[in-house]
């Protein structure tokens, strides 16, 4: 990957919080930058195709929408990993997978469009996998407001 264009690291500053909630939001932060609206727009893109970005959108509180998230545990035996792992990824309902050097080797977020899509989706994964579930719903959530540098 190319070095970051001075515009793209603003863009990128600029994007990571105060994002205005208005009719054109982008065209605000462009003015904002002093470019175009379409240039943003075009930079934004390119950012996300070339892996520069991986996402970029608002961060919703689905409970507060009548859904439901919850992290989730498998322990996988090691020979059956893959399979388990393509079982788990099939499901629309997994936001991410990850591997991890723990007897819960396996974990995952599960998000529905409600709460009882959470046992759906635990049971059918059980009924797929063969192996058990293991849920850990929040107990309590903490809002840490992350923003990163992007440096030449």
């Amino acid at each position: 990957m190319s070095e970051l264009a001075a515009v793209d690291r603003r863009i990128i500053a600029s994007m990571q919080g105060d994002f205005p909630l208005c009719e054109r939001p982008y065209a605000e932060v462009a003015e904002r930058l002093g470019m175009s609206e379409e240039d943003l727009l075009q930079r934004l893109e390119r950012l996300l195709a070339d892996k520069v970005l991986t996402r970029f959108g608002p961060m919703f509180q689905v409970e507060r929408m009548g859904g439901a998230f919850v992290l989730a545990a498998l322990a996988v035996p090691e020979e059956r990993y893959e399979e388990v792992c393509g079982l788990v990824n099939a499901l629309p309902q997994v936001a991410h997978n990850y591997r991890r050097e723990h007897v819960l080797n396996m974990w995952f977020v599960l998000a529905t469009e409600t709460q009882a899509g959470i046992a759906e989706a635990i049971e059918r994964l059980e009924r797929d996998t063969g192996l058990p579930v293991y849920a850990f719903p929040k107990e309590r959530e903490f809002f840490v407001e992350m923003k990163l540098e992007a440096r030449p």
